[in-house]
């Protein structure tokens, strides 16, 4: 199970950011995290083209599945669809990692259960202004 953002745990950042121009502030081989809307399509667009890792915070099966084919290396869903998420992620044999964004580690037990692919707190998530 990947834990991002424990303080027993050395694990990188994810960048936050609302527009193509906040980038240019994360550092290099950052990922950039991005909510996903039809609204940052552009932004999407842009990371793939320029190999930037991408994860996306998603609210639903059908974005699961943009995730997933518009390259995010990880897909953020609540608690409520991580069994879900998981599930359809192994069945399709996604590339991207499922993580549940929590605020307890109590959380980490029942999600490992689950099967998730990971946790991520959320001081792993920093917010970038343009």
């Amino acid at each position: 199970m990947l834990i991002f953002g424990h303080r027993f745990i050395d694990s990188q950042n994810f960048y936050h950011i609302q527009s193509i121009e906040a980038i240019i502030n994360t550092p290099p081989s950052s990922t950039i995290l991005l909510e996903f809307n039809e609204e940052n399509l552009d932004v999407i667009k842009h990371i793939s083209i320029n190999s930037i890792d991408l994860a996306l915070e998603i609210k639903n099966i059908r974005e699961l599945v943009y995730a997933n084919s518009l390259g995010a290396s990880f897909i953020l869903v609540n608690k409520e669809l991580a069994k879900t998420a998981h599930d359809l992620a192994q069945e399709y044999l996604f590339d991207a990692k499922v993580l549940v964004n929590i605020n307890e580690e109590s959380e980490i037990e029942e999600l490992a259960l689950l099967g998730v692919d990971g946790v991520i707190f959320s001081n792993a998530i920093i917010k970038i202004n343009s």
